[in-house]
């Protein structure tokens, strides 16, 4: 039974993920933003364990989970979280910028430097569930694709340093999803919001669980998920 840490676990293709594993009997720790969502959280996944650390403050993570009992064993940690906010670059203000570097970059950036010493005695996982954003900005996108250009890099270079210690690192980069973030974007972009036309995030969950579960003779690196309709 392995264990996994994931971050964004209560909606979307954190959800899916999430469900997959628990229903396999895998061990989940889950990581709420506040005791509320913690607690909503262990009612969806009976028998997880919680975390609680806000993404959006990622200075204060260290201390948050510093008072908190940590898992002392961890095969994967699952980066699933994220946030959005479009706008012009001429329009965007340094919080907007702040928000979405924080939560899509910086705070797992801080979540793995923790979690690390755990990772590295079993040759554990990281998964980075990035963005088409990641690898190509679009108008309006600018604070949200500079976030997940960013969370790339981190990935890349965390691969480098980690695989002659065993520890895989992979980018999952899905196309648009449908999810709350989705719903949202759409409404920014003032158009018509219909969850049919884009990727299931169970679909995205499966890419997920086969990098993951892939035998140690191979890693996956980087896997671009479009939609298929």
């Amino acid at each position: 039974m392995a264990t996994h840490l994931i971050t964004g676990a209560g909606s979307g293709i954190g959800a899916a993920v999430a469900r997959r594993l628990h229903e396999r009997g895998d061990e989940l720790v889950l990581l709420a933003r506040d005791a509320g969502r913690a607690k909503e959280l262990a009612g969806q996944f009976p028998g997880a364990r919680t975390l609680v650390a806000d993404l959006a403050d990622p200075d204060r993570i260290s201390k948050s989970l510093g008072m908190q009992p940590m898992p002392d064993h961890l095969d994967s940690l699952l980066h699933i979280a994220g946030v959005v906010d479009l706008g012009p670059i001429g329009d965007l203000r340094p919080k907007t910028w702040h928000q979405q570097l924080n939560a899509n970059l910086i705070s797992p950036a801080e979540l793995t430097r923790l979690f690390l010493p755990q990772l590295r005695a079993v040759r554990g996982h990281v998964v980075f569930v990035n963005s088409g954003a990641g690898l190509n900005a679009h108008a309006e996108w600018g604070a949200y694709a500079a976030s997940k250009h960013g969370l790339k890099a981190l990935a890349d270079s965390l691969r480098q340093e980690e695989h002659a210690g065993g520890v895989r690192v992979t980018s999952v980069y899905p196309g648009r999803t449908a999810s709350p973030m989705q719903a949202k974007v759409h409404s920014q972009e003032g158009k018509e919001y219909d969850p049919a036309k884009f990727i299931d995030p169970e679909s995205v969950a499966t890419t997920i669980l086969m990098a993951i579960d892939l035998p140690r003779d191979a890693e996956v690196n980087d896997l671009t998920v479009r939609p298929g309709r």
